[in-house]
């Protein structure tokens, strides 16, 4: 239980800075880049479930550091991402690896991306081994060590 605990604490206290990250990068690049990782982290396991798409979805309607963005937009983009990793998972993991690599040269917009894949990766309370690796990946793209963030 301690364990979890201090992931929560981790989770909220990364939420809070993520906002006011989140904030100052209200670009379309940072937006499409945050869709790519949530659809990446839904998609972790190599498939979508009706259930994972519609929490994820949720996340993104009720997520504070999100709410710099128009909702239906950030849908819309989440549900393309993840309509390329369901119709083909290798294809669409490069295509969103590729969006998020492209905030590789503004790293403080990286790590907010970064962080907003942790955040979502640990919203239902277990951030497993493949959301972590999904992270890892993401975070090789834009040429930031995952130790940075303890993966």
């Amino acid at each position: 239980m301690a364990l979890w605990d201090t992931l929560r604490s981790r989770i909220t206290d990364m939420s809070s800075n993520v906002k006011t990250q989140v904030g100052k990068f209200k670009t379309k690049e940072f937006a499409n880049a945050s869709m790519a990782m949530c659809a990446l982290i839904a998609a972790a396991d190599g498939k979508i479930d009706p259930d994972e798409r519609a929490k994820t979805a949720g996340f993104i309607a009720s997520n504070d550091a999100l709410s710099v963005f128009n909702v239906s937009e950030l849908q819309e983009k989440f549900n393309w991402y993840a309509g390329k990793l369901e119709s083909d998972y290798a294809f669409g993991k490069v295509e969103a690896i590729a969006t998020i690599g492209k905030l590789k040269s503004k790293p403080d917009a990286a790590r907010a991306v970064i962080q907003v894949g942790i955040i979502i990766g640990g919203a239902d309370g277990n951030f497993d081994a493949d959301e972590k690796q999904a992270v890892r990946e993401a975070c090789n793209a834009v040429g930031i060590s995952p130790s940075e963030f303890d993966l």
